[in-house]
């Protein structure tokens, strides 16, 4: 039997007004790093500047992270900092945001890295010689506030990189459920199920544990009973404040047991026609259970725990109350046409086989079974 390891973030604050912990930092300069516009029109983003000008720091905005963040916007970030020299990194906004912070704060910490130079999982040199880290996430979704991971997207390319590094893990994660409550239904929705694959992921995947297990198995249990409230109640903090936490406790499952196909899938799909990840994993959960229910008995097992007939099933319904179509050829966000879907189906599919998502799922998929996959996931096929 070889040695294991589990290990949970450094410092979560949750709650109502848990942005005010920025007041109580310590330190001379801080770049904040965030998105589009919502923050700024909100007015989080100047609340943030003046907590951190209130605790004594300069402060610097690193915007314009698009929702796929890019190896260009992550090294003009990187650039940014080297100028400013900041001793503490605020990534505000959304997961892209959070992920491009991540590996901005790698290229200041190491100018010399090219982005070729960090794809391997655990290649990432250490951190913490010029800033610490604090991610406010403004969705309920990714978890990259507490995990060890970010997506990068090559835009040449088209593929979507998962960045696998422990040091990435944030110093500080404040959950305040006031920023997600400005959330559209849509994104709370897409989001929200992108929580859901979180969890069901780590259940089943091969690295689960006794440690992961409860994390995962409860946050499955709150998003079902929370994600509809936020989804049509956008104001309710309490339904808000336990998506959060929903996500987080997912977060610390996936950290340590990592995921599996539906992940594989959703990076490649999104790079080739732009799906938003949370949907992509939507779409993707029920063919994917169905396809490994051959291969592991934990789906069973966190039904029983649960108390429900059928996983699949259940996302199934849950997907159709939030609005989310149970194929991609039906999706209205972008439009997959046949011809396009299946131009790209061999190289999405030798992709993500060779996805690192893909080491833990159950069973051993070959690039066949994931094509079979995409297919009845695009078709809306059911698997035979």
């Amino acid at each position: 039997m070889s040695t294991m390891s589990f290990s949970i973030p450094r410092l979560t604050y949750y709650g109502a007004g848990a942005l005010e912990k920025l007041a109580t930092l310590d330190g001379k300069r801080a770049a904040i790093v965030t998105g589009g516009n919502s923050m700024k029109r909100f007015g989080f983003l100047d609340q943030a500047a003046e907590l951190l000008k209130s605790a004594g720091m300069e402060t610097i905005v690193i915007d314009g992270v698009e929702p796929n963040p890019s190896v260009d916007t992550v090294v003009r970030g990187g650039r940014e900092m080297l100028s400013f020299e900041p001793d503490w990194i605020v990534a505000i906004g959304g997961g892209s945001a959070l992920d491009a912070a991540k590996v901005m704060w790698c290229f200041y910490e190491h100018p010399e890295l090219q982005f070729k130079d960090i794809i391997e999982p655990g290649s990432m040199p250490p951190l913490r010689t010029k800033a610490r880290f604090v991610a406010i996430p403004s969705t309920s979704g990714t978890a990259s506030e507490i995990t060890a991971f970010s997506v990068i997207t090559d835009t040449a390319n088209h593929i979507k990189y998962p960045i696998v590094a422990a040091d990435m893990v944030p110093d500080i994660a404040i959950l305040d459920p006031a920023i997600p409550a400005t959330m559209p239904p849509h994104i709370t929705a897409n989001t929200g199920m992108d929580v859901m694959a979180h969890a069901v992921e780590a259940i089943a995947s091969t690295a689960a544990t006794p440690f992961t297990d409860p994390y995962a198995l409860q946050a499955i249990k709150m998003v079902a009973e929370n994600l509809p409230i936020a989804y049509a109640e956008g104001d309710n903090l309490v339904a808000r404040l336990a998506m959060h936490e929903a996500s987080a406790l997912a977060g610390m499952a996936f950290t340590n047991a990592s995921l599996g196909l539906v992940h594989s899938m959703a990076h490649k799909i999104g790079g080739e026609f732009g799906v938003t990840h949370g949907l992509a994993n939507a779409i993707l959960l029920p063919y994917v259970i169905a396809y490994n229910r051959q291969f592991t008995d934990k789906y069973a097992y966190a039904e029983q725990v649960l108390g429900i007939e059928d996983l699949g099933e259940e996302i199934l319904a849950l997907n159709k109350r939030l609005g989310i179509p149970a194929s991609f050829a039906e999706c209205s966000e972008v439009d997959i046409g046949e011809e396009a879907f299946l131009a790209v189906l061999e190289r999405m599919s030798e992709n993500a086989y060779q996805d690192p998502c893909t080491l833990t799922n159950p069973g051993t998929p070959q690039i066949a079974d994931v094509k079979v996959l995409f297919e009845a996931a695009y078709y809306g096929k059911t698997l035979q």
